[in-house]
């Protein structure tokens, strides 16, 4: 098994002060994969020290020169793509190929499209024509505690950690304590750039434990969140008794709306959509929205994609899908599917215990529901399992009313064939992402939400911003 027991503090693996052990578990076998430490108190002071203390340098340091190491770390993260690919499919369940392409790819795009916005970023700028002397300085906010889940492990910490680089902070990273490998590896791959001493560190550790001291820690500046809306609630509540910025990036209930004059694989689009990484993630179109007219097709389509969907372990090449990430979210998924069943929802697809043929593993049914009211239970609360609920809805308004009902706001989809229509549902719909007929997003596009989905964006340009200050300054002498 593997032993990953220490912590990377000011340039160096150091053992914990008074560290309490965990076990990873590998979701496809249920069996412990490697221990780490949970850290204490003393370990989180100790790498908020080395960040406060690399500050005032990395600060300091020009930005061309921050984006020349973040470049550098972007090419030896491509040159260990396949150790970091097996580390995520391991700790947290994506099919391996699944796991290089998307997940490990998650990362370099990231960093690219941080890259490429530091360059073009004006950290000085001037405040417009009618006042010469006045500048607008962009300098870092300073200690970033940044707390990242184990769905898409590289995904999120490529987009704090770049981010903060070349916004010039220093920072603590604590990863999920069920996915710490792949960021384990990232550190050595901090390591081996050559950034400065405590400008990243990473302190392994629980929500409770390290998470609620990095969030509650004076000498943090910024806490950069992702996770559950539950958890950000909490974190918003501790991280104000400092006054510190809180950026969040939370849960998600997505509606794709699916009109009578959408295209013909729309619906198998918006399924496999859903079923990606497992259901396990906080954009994931879950609740599919059918016009009437063509709901019945639509609701036979689904069942007929579902059934061709695969499930197996991590380690298989394949495009099946893997396991969940451990026995709570099992659970979770499952009271849930029950729950649907137990108010009224049609199923059509999957439903409780796991698949024929896997008796052992975290394996969840690709689940459909159909003739799902909004109301219900399953199209109100965050499944994050391979769970999608079908919703009929009528006329152009009455859909945009069902989808904008839920207390989250992240991505909604629409698919329609009338330009028009498609630009006002861009409008209508109350989420900070909107994609429209299967055109994802492009590079450098902020990721973030409304409502409950959050209050942060990440990437691109935005992504910098959310670790930068903005500073107003007079009498500014040109070329001084």
């Amino acid at each position: 098994m593997i032993e990953k027991r220490q912590f990377y503090i000011n340039g160096a693996w150091v053992n914990p002060v008074a560290g309490q052990d965990h076990n990873v578990i590998n979701p496809s076998n249920e069996e412990p994969c490697a221990v780490i430490s949970l850290g204490g108190q003393a370990d989180t002071d100790a790498a908020v020290a080395a960040a406060t203390a690399a500050f005032p340098s990395w600060m300091a340091t020009p930005a061309e020169d921050r984006i020349a190491l973040v470049e550098k770390l972007r090419d030896i993260y491509a040159a260990r793509s396949e150790e970091m690919a097996q580390a995520i499919s391991t700790e947290m369940g994506a099919p391996i190929d699944m796991s290089r392409s998307q997940q490990v790819g998650a990362g370099t795009w990231h960093m690219d499209a941080l890259i490429k916005a530091g360059r073009d970023f004006d950290f000085i700028k001037p405040l417009g024509d009618h006042a010469p002397n006045d500048r607008i300085i962009h300098e870092p906010i300073g200690v970033a505690g940044m707390i990242t889940p184990w769905n898409w492990p590289m995904n999120q910490i490529s987009l704090k950690v770049a981010a903060g680089l070349i916004a010039g902070c220093t920072m603590v990273l604590k990863p999920s304590e069920e996915s710490p490998l792949s960021a384990m590896v990232f550190a050595e791959m901090i390591h081996e750039a050559g950034f400065p001493t405590g400008v990243f560190n990473l302190v392994n550790g629980d929500g409770v434990g390290v998470g609620s001291q990095l969030t509650a820690h004076p000498d943090v500046d910024m806490i950069s969140f992702t996770g559950s809306s539950r958890a950000g609630k909490l974190i918003s509540k501790s991280a104000a008794d400092t006054l510190k910025r809180v950026s969040l990036e939370l849960g998600g209930k997505g509606a794709n709306l699916i009109f009578a004059d959408a295209d013909d694989k729309a619906v198998k689009r918006g399924v496999l959509h859903c079923m990606n990484n497992t259901g396990q993630s906080c954009n994931a179109p879950t609740r599919m929205l059918v016009q009437r007219e063509v709901y019945d097709q639509a609701v036979e389509t689904a069942a007929q994609v579902a059934s061709k969907i695969t499930v197996g372990p991590a380690s298989e090449p394949g495009r099946h899908l893997g396991p969940v990430v451990n026995e709570v979210q099992f659970n979770k998924i499952q009271d849930l599917i029950q729950k649907g069943i137990d108010e009224g929802a049609r199923l059509i697809a999957g439903g409780t215990g796991r698949p024929d043929g896997l008796n052992r593993g975290f394996y969840v049914k690709p689940t459909i529901f159909a003739d799902v009211n909004n109301d219900m239970t399953i199209a109100r609360e965050e499944i994050f399992g391979p769970v999608l609920s079908i919703i009929p809805f009528d006329s152009e308004e009455d859909g945009v009313r069902i989808a904008n009902d839920t207390p989250y706001g992240l991505t909604n989809y629409a698919q329609t064939s009338d330009p028009a229509r498609a630009n006002r549902m861009a409008r209508a719909l109350r989420a900070g992402m909107v994609e429209l007929n299967g055109q994802g997003r492009g590079l450098g596009s902020p990721f973030g939400g409304m409502k409950q989905s959050g209050n942060g964006r990440e990437g691109g340009v935005w992504g910098l911003e959310d670790f930068l200050e903005v500073k107003a300054v007079s009498g500014w002498t040109q070329d001084a």
